[in-house]
């Protein structure tokens, strides 16, 4: 018991740790509220649904950059649009600040700093997809 007691106080302060880093938001609370006996893992179901697409999205954005001398600013802003709101939709407060500063670069149509924030964008995409999955391994071990 001593053990589950631990591993709980372990994932409260990692969950923490991601708000403190201005990781997540307070949407990633309002979909733990959704989760229950019926759906337990019904966040880490959404979060997994969120990467699975949202992948495509990424590939989708690189492909556009890739085309610099026939870039289309319009795409690119509509495939952010996209991202930015999935990003929205668990929570991901980094990843929706970087989505939402790509945008101001596209309406500026600004190459250069539409490169430099997809490049921090895919940082903080990367990092916050790394600490869930070990958020959502220590709570299956927690069995929340």
């Amino acid at each position: 018991m001593e053990r589950n007691n631990q591993s709980q106080s372990q994932l409260i302060t990692m969950k923490q740790s991601l708000f403190d880093q201005g990781l997540l938001d307070e949407q990633f609370i309002q979909l733990e509220e959704l989760q229950d006996d019926a759906n337990p893992n019904f966040v880490e179901e959404i979060v997994t649904l969120y990467y699975h697409d949202s992948l495509r999205l990424i590939s989708s954005i690189e492909q556009a950059l890739k085309e610099r001398n026939m870039l289309d600013f319009n795409k690119l802003d509509t495939l952010m649009h996209q991202f930015t709101g999935s990003s929205s939709s668990i929570g991901a407060k980094k990843v929706k600040v970087e989505c939402n500063l790509f945008r101001e670069y596209c309406s500026a149509g600004n190459i250069e700093g539409c490169m430099k924030s997809f490049h921090q964008l895919k940082k903080e995409y990367a990092s916050l997809k790394k600490k869930l999955e070990a958020y959502f391994q220590l709570a299956r071990q927690v069995g929340l």
